[in-house]
């Protein structure tokens, strides 16, 4: 008996011994211990600021704008008969489009021309008789009162019967129809049957705040900034995308909206396989001005904070700090520094979900191109 308690023991005293020596392994060096080998520093896109010379572009929404409009209406009063077109299809001008019934007007023509018939055989008829003295000079002039108002009344039965057939008064898409066959038209009125649109090419209509306006002209009669040629403008559409035709600024009003303090603008863009439809609200970018000497950072460096906008920085340590920002404009997607950054300082572009103010990082220079910086999976530790 007091030998098996002794050999209990014995195993019970190795077992503690093992667990005692794994633990000092984890402790000098383990997986677990102070010794583990540190993750590496995050890696971050960076750019070196550096000034030169940039285009300050001006970027604000808009809504687009047929070129061309037209209502297309019954001119003659009548029972629609048929409709000659499908809904949101292109039309030519002059085509038919609706038809309404010609029958009275038909009637009228006819009408109209048997009594100018009438009309000139009268004439006729009494200027042999003129010469004999058998119908006087009043009457002769009479009649031929009386035929040229016979011919006015068959113009108008003519043009009449001719509007039964409703014709497009430009060429361009036309919309729902807002009659149907049956419906009496005309009555009183000039019927709203449809609405065609001219949308090659097509407006972009906008506003610039009268004070940017004013800002902008005072800094260039100051010599701070040149002004730029606005031959050239870009649409940027609703999902972030920039149209691939440029457009062209048409005009700039030369007063001030007293109700919002705005001034109207126009550009026109070709549009000819109507991608962009009438409605759609756009975002109109061109350029205002030319700076030199400006520094200039990637739109995305740039972020909003309950202070004010700011950037992430690399230090002269090599590490991530955070820096107060003012920005003085666009130029094209990036942002022009007014205040906060110097010349030769590195801007955090791409990887600012992964650093932390004060932790080392590790900078790469930045590629527009490339796909962002992205953190690799930590290793998964093993299991002793």
């Amino acid at each position: 008996m007091k030998r098996e308690i002794f050999l209990l023991m014995f195993l019970l005293t190795a077992v503690l011994a093992g667990c005692g020596a794994e633990g000092d392994k984890k402790g000098a060096g383990g997986p677990g211990g102070p010794g583990a080998a540190a993750m590496p520093p995050p890696e971050v896109e960076v750019v070196t600021v550096a000034p030169g010379s940039a285009t300050i572009t001006q970027e604000l929404p808009g809504r687009l704008q047929a070129f061309r409009s037209a209502q297309v209406r019954a001119r003659v009063e009548g029972i629609v008969e048929k409709r000659l077109f499908a809904e949101g299809t292109d039309v030519k001008e002059g085509a038919t489009l609706f038809r309404i019934d010609p029958r009275n007007y038909q009637a009228a023509f006819d009408s109209a021309k048997a009594d100018l018939a009438v009309a000139r055989l009268t004439l006729e008829r009494y200027r042999p008789l003129l010469e004999i003295k058998a119908v006087s000079q009043q009457e002769v002039d009479l009649a031929d009162a009386k035929v040229k108002q016979a011919e006015a009344a068959v113009t108008r039965a003519r043009i009449d019967l001719e509007n039964t057939a409703v014709p497009a008064p430009i060429s361009g898409r036309i919309g729902r129809t807002l009659v149907t066959e049956g419906a009496l038209v005309g009555r009183g009125e000039a019927t709203h049957l449809a609405t065609i649109e001219q949308i090659d090419p097509i407006y972009a209509n906008f506003t610039q705040p009268g004070a940017d306006l004013l800002r902008l002209r005072q800094a260039v009669k100051a010599g701070r900034i040149k002004q730029a040629e606005r031959a050239k403008v870009e649409l940027i559409l609703e999902d972030g995308s920039i149209y691939p035709q440029p457009g062209k600024l048409l005009f700039s009003d030369l007063a001030v909206d007293p109700a919002t303090g705005s001034v109207s603008l126009r550009a026109v863009f070709p549009n000819a396989r109507h991608e962009l439809l009438p409605g759609t609200f756009v975002r109109v970018r061109f350029p205002e001005a030319i700076a030199d000497t400006v520094l200039r950072i990637p739109q995305r460096a740039v972020q909003a904070g309950p202070q004010g906008q700011f950037v992430m920085i690399v230090d002269a340590e090599g590490k991530a700090a955070p820096r107060p920002v003012k920005t003085g404009g666009m130029s094209g997607d990036d942002f022009i520094i007014a205040e906060g950054l110097k010349s030769g300082e590195q801007v955090i572009v791409n990887g600012l979900q992964k650093v932390r103010p004060g932790a080392p990082v590790k900078s790469v220079p930045f590629s527009p191109d490339a796909a962002p910086v992205t953190q690799p999976p930590a290793a998964s530790k093993k299991q002793g």
